[in-house]
């Protein structure tokens, strides 16, 4: 892949005039990249719409809270499930899963036939940021192209405290507008 020169990150409140912007509904579940999905609690625990969907995987960013309990118990062997106990609070440290999210979501998608759903309670902030993130590591995808790749068929809005946690992915994935791009090669599990 061409290196290519990119302007610095935006500002937390310039990404936030961007997720404001364009539609503000969106449904229980979109798909926001080939075979992965990103959603509400309502699909999570909708088993026969997930397997309508072909949902052959979940991740759960809101592992153990009320309503999103999910869990291998409750999806069975047709369905790999896996949680992230994530609270959508803006002093939650959503960072450390990053990386084993991205490397979770990577690993999936390289399955033949896999098909992810990515969740949490309402699908627009814990779930998507991790969705972001794996966008930005495995894809390449500076912070505002993921945001606008995603945003392209789900309205999100990740809270102000994972917008400065994905910012720092930014700038550490590609550095700033004075230097070149440097990207790092994504970690495989």
């Amino acid at each position: 892949m061409s290196e290519r020169k990119r302007a610095n990150t935006p500002t937390v409140k310039e990404l936030e005039r961007v997720l404001f912007g364009g539609r503000r509904s969106g449904n229980h579940v979109d798909e926001v990249w080939p075979n992965l999905f990103l959603g509400n609690m309502s699909i999570a625990n909708d088993r026969y719409s997930l397997w309508k969907l072909g949902i052959s995987h979940v991740l759960n960013a809101a592992h153990g809270k009320q309503h999103c309990e999910g869990g291998p118990e409750f999806y069975g062997s047709s369905v790999e499930y896996y949680g992230v106990p994530a609270d959508d609070s803006p002093s939650f440290d959503l960072s450390r899963y990053f990386q084993p999210c991205a490397d979770h979501i990577h690993r999936v998608l390289n399955s033949p036939g896999a098909r992810l759903l990515v969740h949490c309670a309402v699908g627009v902030s814990r779930s998507a940021s991790l969705v972001l993130a794996y966008l930005m590591i495995y894809q390449q995808l500076p912070l505002l192209e993921a945001i606008i790749t995603v945003k392209q068929h789900r309205w999100i809005f990740p809270n102000r405290g994972f917008l400065k946690q994905l910012r720092a992915l930014d700038i550490r994935l590609y550095g700033s507008e004075n230097s070149a791009p440097e990207r790092r090669a994504p970690q495989r599990t």
